[in-house]
């Protein structure tokens, strides 16, 4: 008996397997309390019916409770999923994880959530038979896959659309996900100067023909500890001393905590079905100018602000070689920091929240503002450590700038 009961510990099962699996072991624990005399009561989720269908739920909505959700998230590897899947394992969902790299890239996941309730799954996006296996067991599927600048093997559309379209196209052959979320990106338009958002408007597009009721996401640049914009700003400034403001730092837009977008999904997911067919528009509290937002950045860091201002031509130039020889060189590229051709030329307009959008507080939610703990892990690049080097905190005026 012992080994049997081990063997189930060490080898959980996905899909309802496990869940079973856990929910004996959980029975068993609550007969042990009962004969001793303690009381075990369980109380039902508040997690809501008529959005995700009728799911069987046990537990207080802990870790260990059992939600109901059978959740696959695509993309769930990159720096939006990690935040994701942990809020979603801790309130007791089992969340299945398609990666296509080394199972390395998964591992950090699966401690999220109880044992067995984090499951990578080896698949290919261009392989619908693989998709089909990853989504088998699901009743919610969370496309979180995009990237901001093309490779040898996967262009923006391919990327940002085709892949969005074709897992769309696989869950509702599918007949039992009950939510379907895709994850676009602010300033998703047809008319954007960017490619990717271009695509990402044309992914939406897609998405609402083949699944009318999904909801779609649309997070503004999003920041945190493995953020694309910081933190490539810090490293630069280390490096070189100075920071290039692309367009002379004048672009404004509305950076988000990544948190508050894992928390917008989630919430999304325990509404009465309110969200099904609507588009979010996900943006942080305040403006910044990328200028402002660098001033956080240096203050952060204790560093001087030095800044090159740069205007649109010359940066495009300097950035235009990499996306010229991405095809035509027989070895991968290096990937693009700053100079991001695609994302330069999305700098050349404001990118905000529309007036009449649907944003966190339709959620219930309130955003973080973008400052103190949010940017506090740009700490790591003082010099000296944490308390040491120059600060920009003594408000010391600007004329004494060297």
């Amino acid at each position: 008996m012992q080994a049997v009961s081990r063997r189930l510990i060490q080898r959980p099962l996905a899909g309802e397997a496990s869940i079973y699996s856990s929910s004996c072991l959980r029975s068993l624990y609550g007969v042990s309390n009962h004969l001793n005399g303690t009381d075990n009561r369980r109380y039902s989720s508040s997690l809501a019916t008529k959005g995700v269908g009728h799911l069987a739920r046990k537990g207080t909505g802990g870790r260990s409770s059992v939600s109901g959700i059978v959740a696959t998230v695509f993309g769930a590897t990159g720096f939006l999923g990690r935040y994701l899947v942990q809020q979603l394992a801790k309130m007791g969902s089992q969340v299945l994880v398609p990666f296509r790299g080394s199972e390395d890239s998964p591992r950090h996941l699966k401690l999220m959530g109880d044992l067995g309730q984090v499951v990578p799954m080896k698949f290919d996006p261009r392989d619908e038979d693989s998709i089909k296996a990853v989504m088998a067991k699901a009743n919610v599927v969370i496309n979180l896959i995009g990237r901001e600048y093309e490779t040898r093997n996967f262009s923006f559309e391919e990327a940002n659309h085709h892949i969005s379209e074709k897992l769309a196209l696989v869950a509702k052959e599918h007949g039992g996900i009950m939510r379907y979320i895709q994850v676009s990106c602010l300033g998703a338009s047809a008319s954007s100067p960017s490619r990717m958002l271009r695509a990402k408007a044309a992914a939406e597009e897609a998405v609402f023909n083949a699944l009318p009721e999904a909801t779609v996401m649309r997070p503004a640049t999003m920041i945190g500890t493995e953020d694309r914009i910081l933190n490539p700003w810090s490293q630069f400034v280390k490096k070189y001393g100075f920071l290039p403001l692309i367009g002379g730092g004048t672009t404004k837009f509305q950076p988000v905590y990544v948190v508050d977008v894992a928390a917008a999904i989630v919430a999304a997911l325990k509404d009465d079905g309110s969200s099904m067919g609507k588009t979010y528009e996900l943006g942080g509290p305040d403006v910044f100018t990328s200028h402002e937002l660098a001033e956080i950045m240096y203050d952060m860091i204790r560093e001087w602000p030095r800044y090159v201002k740069l205007p649109f031509p010359i940066a495009k130039a300097m950035a235009g070689p990499r996306d010229f020889m991405v095809n035509k060189v027989p070895f991968p590229l290096p990937s693009p920091q700053i100079f991001n051709l695609d994302q330069i030329n999305a700098f050349t307009t404001d990118t905000l929240v529309s007036d009449k959008a649907l944003k966190f507080q339709d959620l219930d939610l309130v955003p973080h503002k973008l400052k103190g703990y949010p940017v506090e892990y740009l700490i790591q690049y003082r010099k000296g450590g944490p308390n040491f080097g120059s600060t920009v905190s003594e408000k010391i005026p600007t004329d004494f700038y060297p």
